[in-house]
């Protein structure tokens, strides 16, 4: 068994090459322009909304109150009129990237702990780089992408994102694991 701290380096150093790779998949390739679209007419819906100063948070338009309510025939009939909506509300203003910056890098640091966990358990000092990679990379993909087909199955996510963001999973997780196998200790 690896104990835990010894761990520390490849777990901040594949953090790092993670928080990199995602700057340069979303940043410099353009694949993720297409996750979402504009609406039509814009400025009218923005103009039809604001009114209602919605505070930051997800709805669903029509909402039933309850499973009662769903099979209500008023509320079907809302759903066949449509529009069936989702959405998420964010605050007004700048969005505050560095933020979202911090809490992605805290998420890969957490990624990368659960896979040196499971390869500190079941991996000897010393191990093979591919089975270290093996164990680590598995472990880093399921983490990074594991979530992300529930949102497309339950939310109506296209699909197209939930592919695209599983490719970016993939070369994350395989980043991860080359870290760990580069820097396994013996």
């Amino acid at each position: 068994m690896v104990s835990l701290t010894s761990l520390l380096v490849p777990i901040l150093v594949s953090a790092v090459l993670v928080f990199l790779a995602s700057s340069v998949l979303h940043m410099f390739l353009a694949y993720h322009w297409s996750d979402v679209q504009k609406v039509p007419n814009e400025e009218g819906v923005r103009n039809a909304l604001r009114p209602f100063n919605i505070p930051p948070g997800d709805y669903m338009v029509p909402r039933a109150g309850s499973p009662k309510e769903m099979k209500d025939p008023a509320f079907t009939e809302k759903i066949k009129q449509g529009p069936v909506v989702l959405m998420t509300v964010l605050p007004a203003g700048p969005h505050n990237m560095g933020k979202s910056l911090g809490q992605w890098f805290g998420y890969c640091v957490v990624i990368a702990l659960f896979a040196a966990y499971i390869a500190s358990r079941t991996l000897a000092p010393g191990a093979p780089y591919m089975s270290v990679f093996r164990i680590v990379g598995t472990v880093a993909f399921l983490g990074f992408a594991g979530g992300l087909w529930q949102d497309s199955i339950w939310w109506s996510r296209k699909w197209s994102t939930t592919f695209k963001s599983t490719v970016d999973s993939l070369v994350y997780g395989l980043l991860t694991a080359g870290t760990f196998g580069w820097l396994w200790p013996d």
